[in-house]
């Protein structure tokens, strides 16, 4: 029988299959995987942690060894909690005590340079065998999460989130003021422990682009004035080139290029060759090829924003497609360019999700297809950031193609954005099933072990 210790302690493969002994001798795996499913629900401490050497792969089942993978992690979400905190302790013994920590220093030294150095780094570096940018970067993080993010460190001590995230929090919020600081975390703490990694970043940028709009256009123009062209050195003769700019005209650029090598045809290069090359030649020789006739390459920039933002009225964020928040200033820079197209989405006001009806047909119109994409925004996989402009659109319940009517329909409730990977992963692999539910949106995936993944589509009215 799988039992806690008294007084909820952690649990050991003793007390499961007494002595530890292997599935190979004849014990079954439904006990050990009970157990390592049980374990996963335990927060972290030291007992649980001292049970982690007893998690032996070998005598798990495919599923067992999943929990366990998740019970590790939860348990490095612990640990470093507690590096967080040794980190701000050290942070806080050594800076302005430089000068009475070195023997030897008298009153003639340069005391204004002591006080300036930061030994914390240093010592950091040495002891955990970091370059000091490192270690300087794992000391803002630790001062910032004690300081201004009790929740969010409360988090990773219980496992709840990766230190990723926790430092994704510390370091976007970093240029707001401690209360609204706080109030970015208040907003997302109960939803990060369900999201992976990049979902966080996403959403602390949009919440603080919400709840500062002003700090953020401020950032922004200050980042403008900022722009410049990088070109770096790369092995075997070749060089990464690129440049700085705002993200709108960026966006501008990377669909001109899109259309440009789109224009090469079929002739052997790969679509990524043809951008690279298709940006040497809009730059190098611009009067040949597709614009020799002066004719010029179309750009379409996707930009969702509410309507009182985009009539100033309130200055909340846009979303730019395949970048993420944008600020209201960007927004309306794009929304009143000359020739750009406004097409009207809604929004569902309970839910702040996008909304809408279309057609039934096995092929998504123009219009569905635009909802989709604007919608989810990214692959509807849990673990995915491919942009959902470069997705496949998939019927979550296949089309019935004899009868339609049957089920199956393309309307945006029963299509999500799956990059070719995850497309070709849900329809041809037999373990992996998922579903969607049309009033969350959230997609619900079940893996061939057994276990359950969910990821919701961003809420454009938080």
């Amino acid at each position: 029988m799988i039992s806690g210790r008294g007084g909820g302690g952690a649990l050991t493969v003793s007390e499961v299959v007494p002595g530890g002994v292997p599935v190979s001798t004849g014990v079954g795996a439904e006990s050990l995987d009970a157990w390592a499913a049980l374990l996963r629900e335990q927060a972290p401490c030291g007992e649980t942690a001292a049970a982690l050497d007893d998690l032996k792969g070998e005598w798990l089942s495919p599923r067992g060894r999943v929990d366990a993978l998740a019970v590790v992690e939860r348990h490095l979400g612990w640990l470093q909690a507690k590096q967080v905190e040794l980190l701000a302790l050290i942070s806080d013994h050594t800076e302005g005590s430089a000068q009475a920590d070195v023997p030897g220093v008298g009153a003639d030294m340069d005391a204004v340079f002591l006080g300036e150095w930061d030994c914390a780094v240093e010592e950091v570096a040495c002891a955990l065998k970091l370059a000091n940018s490192t270690a300087s970067q794992r000391l803002d993080t630790a001062r910032l999460l004690t300081a201004r993010h009790p929740a969010t460190l409360g988090l990773l001590a219980d496992g709840e989130i990766s230190y990723q995230q926790a430092r994704i929090v510390a370091e976007q919020c970093a240029v707001l003021a401690v209360d609204v600081a706080g109030e970015v975390e208040r907003a997302l703490v109960e939803r990060m422990p369900q999201q992976a990694a990049g979902q966080t970043r996403a959403a602390v940028r949009r919440q603080v682009h919400l709840v500062d709009p002003e700090g953020a256009g401020a950032r922004h123009q200050e980042r403008v004035r900022e722009r410049k062209l990088l070109s770096y050195p790369q092995e075997d003769g070749m060089a990464l080139f690129g440049a700085v700019l705002p993200a709108q005209r960026a966006a501008v650029m990377q669909q001109v290029v899109e259309a440009y090598a789109v224009g090469y045809g079929d002739d052997g290069r790969t679509l990524d060759q043809k951008r690279a090359d298709a940006l040497y030649d809009l730059v190098v020789e611009p009067r040949t090829g597709a614009l020799e006739s002066g004719d010029r390459v179309g750009a379409v920039v996707h930009v969702t924003v509410p309507l009182d933002v985009l009539m100033g009225v309130d200055d909340g964020p846009g979303e730019l497609k395949g970048y993420g928040p944008v600020t209201a200033g960007q927004v309306r820079e794009i929304a009143f360019a000359a020739g750009t197209v406004w097409r009207r989405l809604l929004v569902q006001p309970a839910s702040g999700l996008l909304v809408k009806v279309d057609p039934t047909t096995y092929k998504p119109t123009s219009d569905t297809a635009r909802h989709v994409v604007a919608r989810d925004q990214y692959c509807a996989f849990p673990s995915c950031r491919m942009p959902a402009s470069r997705c496949d659109l998939d019927h979550v319940r296949a089309f019935d193609h004899a009868r339609p009517e049957r089920g199956g329909p393309t309307t945006p409730e029963n299509l999500q954005p799956l990059c070719r990977r995850h497309h070709r992963l849900k329809t041809h692999h037999p373990g992996w099933r998922v579903a969607r539910d049309a009033h969350t949106g959230a997609a619900v995936w079940t893996a061939p072990t057994g276990h359950t993944y969910v990821n919701s589509p961003p809420v454009y009215r938080e």
